[in-house]
């Protein structure tokens, strides 16, 4: 039995250490909004934060997290920084299909987390790794930035 949090609840799962995250959170908990994109940790698409730190949820295995907070999309938006990421994104339009945008704003509010102010330099290493298959990289550039403006206002 893995106990660990997710989005701060206490959370146990009976499955073999091994099982990926990604699974564990869409399979056993019900948490769908963590996507499956390639399975070898390059897309992002399945990315989530464990201790506030951006991973990827298909190259890690449960055993990884046990005793540690999970943070998925689901949650993000109780933190200053994933409220104001979700807020940016709508207000910009930034989805188009959808698909890649949970690991996009969990990426995107780590950023904003740890580098409050980020230039495009910063943007563009944060999220390198996160494949938008639409090309939408100018509007989650723009949002990103939006969303930085708006925790460091209040």
């Amino acid at each position: 039995m893995i106990k660990f949090k997710v989005n701060g609840k206490e959370m146990s799962a009976d499955v073999p250490d091994d099982m990926p995250v990604l699974w564990v959170l869409r399979d056993v908990l019900g948490m769908t909004g963590t996507k499956f994109g390639c399975g070898i940790g390059q897309c992002g698409a399945c990315t989530i934060h464990v201790d506030g730190e951006p991973q990827r949820a298909c190259q890690t295995q449960v055993s990884d997290v046990a005793g540690h907070e999970v943070t998925t999309i689901e949650g993000i938006g109780a933190t200053p920084a994933g409220k104001a990421v979700q807020a940016a994104w709508l207000n910009l339009e930034v989805v188009q299909c959808g698909y890649c945008q949970s690991g996009q704003i969990m990426s995107a509010s780590a950023l904003i987390k740890a580098t409050p102010a980020p230039s495009d330099s910063d943007i563009d290493a944060a999220m390198t790794g996160n494949i938008c298959r639409c090309g939408t990289y100018l509007r989650i550039r723009d949002a990103i930035k939006e969303a930085a403006k708006s925790v460091a206002a209040k």
